[in-house]
């Protein structure tokens, strides 16, 4: 076999494999994505009653309003690269990533066990603290507590909206996803999906 045939064989074999891997592969999982997975292809995005995202099912939302379910604390700063020139008020954005900060760091004792710390913060708001409460997920962005977390914050809610306690176990209840497959991971309570389904039964 010559030369010149062994070239245009790799040639050719190059040729297929760049159509197919960078052609039609990524066309057959963009098609199929959207067909068969729309809403997590796009970003699993949630809309309020009146039809506008707020945000997305995969991303966390701090939270402050006694009103509402507290999400988990995070070290993500929520904002655009240069937010003193954000005059056109561009829609901010986060970059996920853990404080990388040692059990024994004295900036996260702090962050936790000092006077402006979460446990104080949780327990001025009458609500025992629990891990998920007090310390930040690995990527910083986890949209879910447990349910555990969820329900420690019922007495400051029901107070707050002026409704019964056992409507909002009933809510928990409902928003808590299972374990993936249903063997994989914890059960989790998505804040904001709660927080959406908590306004729906009181304002």
């Amino acid at each position: 076999m010559s030369q010149r045939h062994q070239i245009s064989k790799a040639i050719r074999a190059t040729l297929v494999l760049w159509v197919l891997t960078a052609f039609i592969y990524p066309l057959f999982m963009l098609i199929s994505g959207q067909v068969a997975f729309s809403y997590q292809a796009n970003g699993s995005l949630i809309k309020n009653s009146q039809g506008a995202i707020i945000g997305s099912a995969l991303i966390g939302q701090p939270f402050a309003s006694e009103k509402y379910f507290w999400s988990r604390p995070s070290t993500t700063n929520y904002s655009t690269a240069n937010p003193k020139k954000d005059e056109a008020n561009i829609l901010k954005t986060g970059i996920s990533g853990a404080s990388n900060l040692a059990p024994s760091n004295p900036v996260l004792l702090e962050r936790i066990n000092g006077n402006e710390g979460e446990i104080k913060r949780l327990k001025k708001a009458g609500i025992q603290p629990t891990a998920d409460l007090v310390y930040t997920s690995g990527s910083s962005l986890d949209p879910h507590i447990t349910p555990e977390s969820a329900k420690v914050q019922i007495t400051r809610i029901a107070k707050a909206r002026g409704v019964e306690p056992q409507q909002l176990e009933t809510l928990i209840s409902q928003n808590t996803d299972g374990r993936f497959l249903g063997i994989f991971g914890e059960p989790g309570v998505n804040v904001l999906k709660l927080n959406l389904a908590v306004d729906k039964i009181s304002k």
